[in-house]
């Protein structure tokens, strides 16, 4: 059998459905044995970037490694961000990539990279193929490296020459689910004689608890022990934010309304989270404050997160124990401060949210999207100063349905991230939120999409600027400079792609479009002035003078 076909048959061992990406000649003969497989699909993207910002995506919905390919060189290259994304925000993917022969080349080093030294520190693992009997094998733990906690990227160089060997009797491996161990009992006991001592805990979700099994057993843990709990950006949606213990989100790492209760806490049980994700809250050496810290892995000290307990391992069976000791021993937590601050944070985020002025302010984008969005709607963003309206005003009633990027925080991802997403749950309805930056710069993926013959919904936020740095720029006190550009006309754009454009010219205008093209097939492209000129004034000044209260 040549190598090449045990890949793609270890690949389907794996359970693989798609690979996302962009073949060159180094990998013909992979390229080859996937049209020969009748459990993999291939989609080809234009750009390698959105391929593994797809394949990420996918490992992050799915729990289960997302596979892109590209050639050699450039190929490759055209990874690293998508690489990165997906190592920082603890996605699985297994990413291919072609070589030229290494046994008999004669192109002497045209087109020649280290690329598996290139990759050495943006994954988990990283390993050329040089005999063909160990591809499967190297399949194998490549997928295991991938989704063993804390998951991420890992990657395997198919050399030309190698895929093209003849290889007998080869040997595929079984599949092991992984199990992961149970934290000790000693710091169960532990976790558990410290949350009954403190009179104001509070809980903090971050991504790492976006599992199933952990969903279910926090929000048991919250509403059996009533204990008011707030997320990080991409720990949303893994409790449901209309219990009435959701406290709001920390899209910022201080200052913001809900960082009242995280200051008034004597006990922090933060679970899932990890200092990757922008910190949302900040430990200082003189704290009173105890923080517990609950994970697959023991808390990476540094001079803002230095936790008193570690809790290491499984989430879900540590949180089910937890709510076990503690459901006939947990006395009625003070929490009407708590109750307070909510109170702050929901008439704080309504202030703007019925504000019909346009160009529209981004508040009022937020609550049109959650008014005609189901209650399982998905919404993706790219990365820019939106993300922190979304993460602050969108209430997410359920896991993976307010998709963002806390980690790499790269422009780019949001497009690529909807359109898998959507292929995942072809019966969900799905809205791509995007910068005009973000999306110049994965927006060749139109034709992608088309040609998957998705149903989606493309917000295009236009302010012909970079947003994000111009708050940035203003909140330092520097003069604007540098950040403008101009756009092309984003409806002829996506006409040209055979999409369909549309350009609303008022807050009624967009809110009927955007709910008439959630009922339609194909790709929809809303064009849409947004007023960004509230930001300094309410992230900065307004934020400011209520932390000096």
């Amino acid at each position: 059998m040549k190598t090449s076909d045990i890949i793609i048959q270890a690949l389907e061992n794996e359970g693989v459905e798609y690979i996302f990406g962009l073949p060159g000649e180094e990998n013909l003969d992979v390229l080859e044995s996937i049209r020969k497989s009748d459990k993999i699909d291939i989609i080809i993207t234009r750009h390698e970037q959105g391929a593994g910002f797809m394949a990420a995506t996918y490992g992050r919905l799915t729990g289960k490694p997302g596979v892109c390919m590209s050639t050699l060189g450039p190929g490759a290259t055209n990874l690293m961000t998508s690489t990165a994304y997906a190592q920082l925000g603890a996605m699985p993917m297994v990413i291919l990539t072609g070589q030229k022969p290494i046994k008999d080349s004669k192109q002497g080093k045209f087109q020649i990279l280290d690329v598996v030294e290139m990759m050495q520190p943006l994954t988990k693992f990283t390993k050329q193929i040089t005999y063909g009997k160990n591809s499967g094998a190297i399949i194998r733990e490549a997928f295991r490296r991938s989704q063993e906690e804390r998951p991420g990227a890992v990657h395997i160089e198919i050399p030309e020459d190698v895929a093209q060997e003849e290889v007998e009797k080869p040997h595929f491996f079984e599949v092991e689910n992984l199990r992961i161990p149970s934290a000790n009992r000693k710091s169960i006991a532990k976790a558990t004689e410290i949350i009954l001592k403190a009179k104001r805990p509070l809980l903090l979700i971050g991504a790492g608890a976006n599992r199933k099994r952990a969903c279910k057993a926090l929000s048991n843990f919250v509403n059996m022990l009533q204990i008011p709990f707030f997320n990080t950006q991409m720990g949303k949606g893994i409790i449901d934010e209309r219990n009435p213990l959701y406290i709001g989100t920390a899209a910022l790492s201080s200052n913001d309304f809900v960082h009242e209760a995280i200051e008034n806490a004597d006990l922090i049980i933060n679970v899932g989270h990890d200092s990757i994700e922008k910190p949302p809250f900040i430990m200082n050496a003189d704290d009173e404050r105890k923080v517990i810290h609950i994970n697959f892995f023991a808390a990476e000290i540094n001079e803002v997160y230095f936790p008193q307990l570690n809790v290491i391992g499984d989430i879900a069976t540590t949180i089910k124990t937890l709510t076990s000791q503690l459901k006939n021993e947990a006395k009625k937590w003070d929490i009407d401060f708590y109750l307070k601050v909510k109170e702050n944070v929901s008439n704080h985020l309504a202030k703007y949210e019925e504000d019909n002025r346009f160009p529209i302010l981004p508040q009022r984008l937020v609550k049109i999207t959650r008014d005609v969005l189901p209650e399982d709607g998905i919404v993706t963003l790219d990365n820019g100063i939106y993300k922190i309206w979304f993460a602050r005003n969108y209430p997410a009633y359920a896991q993976n349905t307010l998709i963002l990027d806390n980690a790499l925080a790269t422009m780019g991802a949001g497009f690529p991230s909807a359109m898998i997403a959507k292929k995942l749950n072809p019966e969900k309805k799905v809205i791509s939120i995007n910068g005009d930056g973000g999306f110049m710069m994965n927006s060749q993926e139109l034709e992608t999409a088309i040609r998957m013959e998705l149903d989606l919904v493309i917000i295009i936020l236009n302010d012909n600027a970079y947003g994000m740095i111009e708050w940035k720029q203003e909140g330092e006190g520097f003069p604007k400079f540098g950040l403008d550009y101009k756009n092309p006309d984003f409806v002829k754009f996506a006409e040209s792609f055979g999409a369909f454009g549309y350009r609303p010219i008022s807050v009624q205008d967009f809110e009927e479009t955007l709910t008439k093209t959630l009922d339609l097939k194909g790709i929809h492209v809303i064009d849409l002035a947004v007023d960004y000129s509230l930001n300094h004034e309410i992230l900065n000044v307004l934020l400011s003078k209520n932390s000096k209260k």
